[in-house]
Formats: structure tokens, C-alpha cells, sequence
């Protein structure tokens, strides 16, 4: 593995000198459970073709379905999407939430995509993680250069692919699409709270 995910597994190694985790334990959270890599070929507004690299990874599902953003970046790595779906894991234990760590990413700078190509590349990436991701697997959330919208064209694309709606699929979703209310700046508010206790 790379070098951001060195880091995180030396933070878990370090952590396990305190605590009787079994060495069985220890040895799963080593390795995500499973990656998928898919490159994605959108028609550009202009007739072309572009391609683009995305990566989905499911860490650990042993407390339940994994869970995690997917962000459209320009720097966005393999190694980045594995080590935040490393923390995702540890972030829903710590808080007591029955999921696993997941994350996601397209390499692209979104914007310079117009909006048709946004939405063409964000239903592309439904398309090709598809098997991958569900209400019972692997639930997506907006990150970094996502948002409510592209969430909601990603939900309605995997309601389209199953033949009904599930919008369990996806959260941060726009209200009208099943999303919930104060999701826009849970984040935030979150990290108020912490900062504050």
C-alpha cells in the first residue's frame, strides 16, 4: 500500500499497544476488503470523449453496510480513497454507528465540466460501481466537490439500474429525493460540537 495509508495503519499499531485486540483483529484492519477501479469514458458537451479514473473501496463491513463520501478532485488517489475509507471504519465504531468504512472518487476537476457533463460523469460512476454499492452494501455520501445534487442524479441513476426507487442508496440527498433535512452542514456542526466539549 501507499504511503497516506502507511501512515494510518502505523496510528493503528500504535493504538493496539494499549488495547487486547486479537491479533486476528488487528491483522483484518490491515487490508481494505475490497477496491474496485473503473475508468469511465463521458461525452463531453463539445462530441468528444474523455476518460476519467474513479475508485470505490469498502474497508471493513463488520458492523454493518460500509459507508462514505465520494469526491470529485483533481489530486484524488487510490491511496487517499483507501486511507479515508481506513478512518471511516474507525469513525463510525468510535460513534457507535452500525456501518463500515467506505469512500469514493472520481480524478477530475469539476469545474471544468459544465453541468450536463457533471451530471453525465456522476451517473457514469452509478453505472460502473453499480454491484458494488446498495442500501445493504455500501452507502455513498457527498464529499469533497459533491453535493446534494450530484447525490440526487447518482440516487436516481441506481433506482433507474434496479427498476424501482431505493433512496436508501445514497444520503445527502436533496430534501425533495428523501434527503435530511440539516445534512448541508452536519459536518460542520459536528466539528463545532467536538471543538466544544
Amino acid at each position: 500500500m501507499e504511503e497516506m495509508l502507511q501512515g494510518a495503519l502505523s496510528h493503528l499499531d500504535e493504538a493496539a499497544k494499549y488495547t487486547q485486540v486479537h491479533a486476528d483483529v488487528l491483522e483484518k484492519l490491515r487490508y481494505p476488503k475490497e477496491i474496485l477501479t473503473a475508468r469511465l469514458l463521458l461525452r463531453m458537451d463539445n462530441g468528444s470523449r474523455r476518460s476519467f479514473v474513479a475508485w470505490r473501496c469498502r474497508y471493513d463491513d463488520t458492523r454493518g453496510p460500509t459507508k462514505g463520501g465520494i469526491r470529485y478532485h483533481p489530486d484524488a488517489s487510490l491511496d487517499e480513497v483507501v486511507t479515508l475509507a481506513f478512518w471511516m471504519t474507525f469513525k463510525c465504531a468510535v460513534a457507535g454507528l452500525p456501518y463500515g468504512g467506505g469512500k469514493g472518487a472520481i480524478k477530475v476537476d469539476p469545474q471544468q465540466l459544465s453541468r450536463a457533463e457533471l451530471e453525465r460523469l456522476s451517473r457514469a460512476y452509478v453505472h460502473a460501481f453499480a454491484r458494488m454499492i446498495g442500501p445493504e452494501r455500501d452507502i455513498p455520501a457527498p464529499d469533497v466537490y459533491t453535493n446534494a445534487m450530484i447525490m440526487g442524479w447518482m440516487a436516481d441513476e441506481y433506482s433507474s439500474l434496479v427498476g424501482h426507487p431505493s433512496p436508501a442508496v445514497i444520503t445527502g440527498k436533496p430534501l425533495a429525493l428523501g434527503g435530511s433535512r440539516g445534512r448541508e452542514d452536519a459536518t460542520a456542526r459536528g466539528g463545532f460540537a467536538c471543538s466544544n466539549t
